[in-house]
């Protein structure tokens, strides 16, 4: 079926991107596979990840069906985009719904993006996962695919303003092996594995980052662990739970 949506969203993005002189620095997505399904995994620190994500499977000519809350799907500008581009929408009151679609999915032959964290880490940490992406996968008997996003957050993220200036941003991807769904291995410790896989990306999509904070008024987009002023995941609970 023709992608009359998907294909010049992703034109307008890759020219935004130069616009925007971002320096992306993109390298395993040729562990992405050119056919059939798999469950894309991927870490959440900014509301722009979903495009770096899918920036990703480019190379291997591949798109991403991100499962993303309903009410994006309910906007008037960004709703007939995600519908056009068959992303899946998720009522958390109805998830099975959209478990289900993701399965139909992945059945035949898509590749679908899950953040397993559910929501944006302000603390630039990996929170913990939900096992919903390795049922998902382990069901469907397709790979997992886990992927770290680095400098995004730079971009947009929760409590920080946007800043799509021509800033030069460096954005790094890294996409790591898949991992194989075995149906004889338990969701949790799968999930453990998945977490351990992107934990590794992550770190090295950090140590492979270009720049450091410019002062101490730049410190905000560094976790507390690296020298940053971002809050720990304590603290972020703490002003959750108050």
């Amino acid at each position: 079926m023709a992608e009359l949506v998907y294909r010049p969203v992703v034109g307008l993005a890759q020219t935004l991107f130069k616009v925007w002189d971002l320096k992306i620095d993109c390298k395993g997505s040729e562990n992405i596979p050119r056919s059939g399904g798999a469950v894309l995994v991927s870490n959440h620190i900014s509301y722009l990840d979903f495009i770096f994500d899918g920036l990703a499977a480019l190379p291997q000519k591949r798109l991403v069906r991100f499962m993303a809350k309903e009410s994006v799907f309910r906007h008037r500008i960004s709703g007939p985009l995600m519908r056009g581009m068959k992303h899946i929408p998720v009522d958390r009151n109805q998830g099975e719904t959209a478990y289900q679609h993701a399965l139909e999915s992945l059945r035949s032959g898509e590749i679908v993006g899950v953040f397993p964290e559910a929501t944006i880490s302000q603390s630039f940490t990996l929170k913990s996962f939900k096992s919903g992406a390795a049922r998902m996968a382990q069901e469907a008997g397709v790979p997992l695919i886990p992927v770290a996003l680095w400098g995004t957050q730079r971009l947009w993220t929760k409590g920080h303003p946007r800043n799509f200036k021509r800033s030069h941003t460096p954005i790094t991807i890294r996409v790591g092996e898949a991992v194989e769904a075995s149906r004889d291995k338990y969701a949790g410790a799968l999930t453990r594995q998945l977490r351990e896989r992107v934990q590794e990306l992550l770190e090295a999509a950090q140590r492979a980052y270009p720049v450091r904070p410019k002062d101490a008024n730049d410190t905000w987009w560094m976790p507390a662990h690296l020298g940053g002023t971002a809050p720990t995941p304590e603290q972020v609970r703490a002003a959750e739970a108050s």
